[in-house]
């Protein structure tokens, strides 16, 4: 599957058009039977639609299914590879499904397969950056890891504590968001969207922060006019008087 494909598919689902995203990277899992690019953004397009009605469990046997089978093609790519470029690619989109499998996991009520699922993927990205420092799309996993364990629930610390997951690193987190919106390809606008909810989070009575996450999310709306799930937030978060 080439770059180009997985851009132009990615364009449909941050523009709003998750139905026909849904299709076009389902036509891809089809076309290209190796390659988990295909079922991982399927289920991303889903993932996408389901917060913009918002239904936390849309299409959520679907949007599993496809992250199994994502991650079970980037599994035998990562065996299969020959070189450590192609191994790296692997890595990070095993990387990417175990992450989607984490949010869904936790969104759903079962925290500790979200934490064996998060451990899994900071595993995946941690040996895709050990093979290659520059990949900048592989700090994003990390990054939301880092930010989810500083910030979780005494339950999910305590859950963490147990499996030996860390305590998180709230800075580092935010750092690493920032430079994957900044230079990543793959992730740049997944990390400006959750880059923008953690500055919100952070933000208390700060209103620099406030008025940078609405720019990052206005930037996001001007581009994807289409999206709801931009217009919310800018409704939700009305610029600081």
């Amino acid at each position: 599957m080439s770059a180009a494909e997985t851009a132009s598919g990615q364009d449909l689902i941050y523009g709003g058009r998750f139905d026909a995203a849904h299709l076009f990277f389902t036509h891809l899992a089809l076309s290209f039977p190796r390659d988990p690019v295909g079922p991982a953004l399927a289920a991303s397009a889903l993932i996408w639609q389901g917060a913009a009605i918002p239904d936390d469990q849309f299409m959520a046997d679907s949007v599993d299914t496809l992250l199994a089978e994502a991650a079970a093609r980037a599994q035998k790519g990562v065996s299969e590879a020959t070189t450590d470029s192609a191994r790296v690619v692997q890595l990070f989109w095993l990387g990417t499904a175990l992450g989607y499998r984490a949010r869904q996991a936790d969104l759903h009520g079962h925290p500790w397969r979200a934490s064996q699922e998060a451990r899994a993927m900071r595993a995946a990205l941690e040996r895709a950056l050990a093979l290659d420092s520059t990949c900048v799309d592989c700090q994003l996993g990390l990054a939301v890891y880092d930010y989810a364990l500083a910030r979780a629930s005494a339950i999910a610390r305590l859950v963490a504590r147990i499996l030996g997951l860390g305590g998180g690193d709230a800075e580092l987190a935010l750092a690493r968001m920032r430079r994957v919106q900044e230079s990543g390809t793959l992730t740049r606008y997944e990390a400006r969207w959750l880059y923008a909810n953690a500055l919100v989070r952070e933000s208390g009575s700060d209103t620099l922060l406030k008025l940078e996450a609405r720019r990052l999310v206005g930037d996001l709306a001007d581009r994807f006019p289409d999206n709801p799930v931009f217009s919310r937030f800018l409704e939700s978060n009305p610029a600081p008087q």
